[in-house]
């Protein structure tokens, strides 16, 4: 009696779920007809279940037939990506401007024994403003699925570069502001800088939004390296790369923002990686490459007490202008809270004004080829050779126009999730620095010279009486000599830093990030002060008979220790993983 039940219930459930889903499963035989279809109209033709998702998408078939599960069909909505995180950027350099209050350029060219050819020099930067759209394109046409197709693509590059090329050669010729190297006024903002920015986030939304954050980080990274050695190559201030790098990260948000409001959801191939954000996670580990200012001990004061300066620098002080600084950071995070991580960082700080050391040393030429003429009178009255052509040529060159400085450090990190999108960070560090010294470089020319003298010591002591300069004779040979004129540089030394960041997570792994890292370390410094090296050339005898008289012929070396406390205020590109 039961199974008969059981059977009866059975088929009265099954007779009612057939006629619930009556329509569903009626046969439908449509009208066909043969139509020529592109590989990519069938691709996007065929409805398929996602693997990942569950949902109804498109997929396309490898090449052996099998079915690969990939993203739901793209949407991307009207400004939908804008982080507006180029405006701040913008803003910083507009507020590092001030720099060059204090930087008094020889511009008129009045000293022509003087250059600043400064030891980076590279036209490395010409190329990698170009890494973005290069790789990019690469990635293309290997193959490799990207956000858009080429007609998107293409469009959406031309309006980022039209719009950028609009906004910084706007601004470039209104401002007229003068590059630090005098060759031209278009220096804010920079350019190459606008163009690598362009290219890094083109590449970013291209593929490091739709593949793998590490296409982001390799782009961003090389466009902050790039805007770094356009203020170590000495053609742009701090202030012009940092606006640089805001316009061509606005530029090209705001042209893709153009793209989804033309296009909508056409010509679309990838979506995100997923819409799930990336702070509040119990690993919140990160990489990030960043940009900043540096603050802080910003002046070096040489008390130099010496007989034999006489109008030497009693007192040398070196003031520093604002700093650029560019990092890669990273921590793995055991817990939500807790990670450990390190930072690499370079810091270069130019000299303000440096022309007064280089007036110095145009001083210090000026005076001794007027002192040599003073003396051919002199000379000649005594039947000795004229000392006018011992130097011939005599001029200055800055290797380096300012200290970098070096450091790598380790630590713990601090995470403290505000939501799913924001998050507050700390941390504590502890490293090494090393820096890179300021030098000047003399370069003299001109006619040795031999001196014939009597020196005589009785019991340790000089015989005045006896001693004394016989004559000065032509050497009948050239010399040519380079040395360091002048040099500041500071030793290798412990460093310990901390600093506070505010994350914005904006994409699932994407963040930007703004923080104040402040950094302690002390330091001694040196200062190595030659100017007539050029001496031991023209006139060795002359350096003999000094010594014997008991005069250092040596260069000046002093050393200071100082504490540096230097703060920097930046914004960074952060993946999370």
């Amino acid at each position: 009696m039961m199974k008969r039940f059981f059977a009866l219930f059975a088929m009265v459930a099954g007779l009612a779920s057939a006629a619930y889903a009556q329509d569903d499963l009626a046969l439908v035989v449509p009208d066909l007809e043969p139509v020529l279809m592109t590989d990519a109209e069938i691709e996007e033709a065929q409805p398929r279940l996602s693997l990942s998702t569950g949902r109804l998408g498109q997929q396309t078939p490898s090449s052996v037939g099998l079915m690969e599960p990939t993203l739901p069909k793209p949407n991307y909505k009207f400004m939908d990506d804008m982080t507006f995180v180029g405006v701040p950027l913008f803003v910083a350099g507009i507020i590092a401007k001030s720099e060059k209050k204090a930087f008094r350029q020889d511009y008129n060219n009045s000293h022509a024994n003087t250059r600043l050819i400064t030891n980076f020099k590279s036209s490395v930067d010409d190329y990698t403003q170009f890494f973005g759209p290069a790789m990019t394109l690469g990635l293309k046409i290997g193959g490799v699925e990207g956000r858009s197709d080429w007609q998107r693509l293409l469009v959406s590059s031309a309006m980022s570069y039209g719009i950028m090329a609009a906004f910084v050669n706007g601004i470039k010729y209104t401002a007229s502001e003068m590059r630090p190297d005098g060759s031209t006024r278009n220096s804010w903002p920079s350019g190459h800088t606008a163009t690598s920015f362009v290219g890094a986030t083109i590449l970013h939304k291209e593929y490091g939004l739709t593949r793998s954050p590490w296409y982001s980080v390799a782009g961003y990274g090389i466009a902050t390296a790039t805007g770094v050695m356009r203020v170590l190559n000495n053609r742009h201030w701090v202030s012009d790369v940092l606006s640089g790098a805001g316009i061509g990260i606005v530029s090209t948000e705001l042209a893709y923002a153009l793209s989804d409001l033309i296009y909508k959801d056409r010509h679309l191939l990838r979506g995100d990686l997923t819409d799930r954000v990336a702070l509040n996670r119990p690993h919140p580990s990160f990489f990030d490459v960043s940009m900043g200012v540096g603050f802080g001990s910003k002046t070096l004061d040489f008390n130099v007490v010496d007989d034999r300066l006489e109008d030497g620098p009693a007192s040398l002080s070196l003031d520093f202008s604002t700093a650029t600084v560019v990092q890669a950071e990273g921590a793995y995070f055991f817990s939500k809270y807790v990670g450990l991580g390190g930072r690499l960082r370079v810091r270069t700080s130019p000299v303000k004004g440096w022309n007064n050391l280089i007036h110095m040393a145009d001083n210090d030429a000026e005076e001794a080829v007027a002192e040599l003429k003073e003396l051919d009178e002199y000379s000649t009255l005594m039947g000795w050779s004229t000392l006018s052509d011992m130097v011939k040529t005599k001029e200055f060159t800055i290797e380096s126009d300012h200290l970098t400085e070096f450091s790598g450090s380790v630590g713990l990190y601090f995470n403290l999730p505000l939501g799913d999108r924001f998050a507050l960070g700390t941390k504590l560090l502890i490293g090494r620095s090393v820096m890179q010294s300021l030098d000047i470089d003399a370069h003299v020319t001109g006619r040795t010279k031999k001196m014939d003298y009597d020196v005589v010591i009785k019991n340790g002591v000089v015989d005045e009486t006896q001693t004394g300069i016989n004559g000065i004779m032509d050497g009948a040979q050239d010399y040519d000599i380079n040395w360091d004129y002048l040099e500041v540089k500071g030793n290798s030394s412990t460093s310990f830093g901390t600093g506070l960041s505010l994350t914005y997570a904006y994409k699932n792994n994407f963040c930007w990030k703004i923080y104040c890292d402040f950094d302690h370390t002390r330091k001694d410094f040196t200062l190595v002060y030659d100017p007539n090296r050029f001496i031991h050339k023209a006139m060795p005898d002359m350096v003999t008979f000094a010594e014997l008289l008991g005069y250092d012929a040596s260069e000046l070396r002093y050393t200071m220790s100082k504490h540096m406390n230097q703060w920097v205020l930046g914004a960074a590109f952060s993946i999370h993983f």
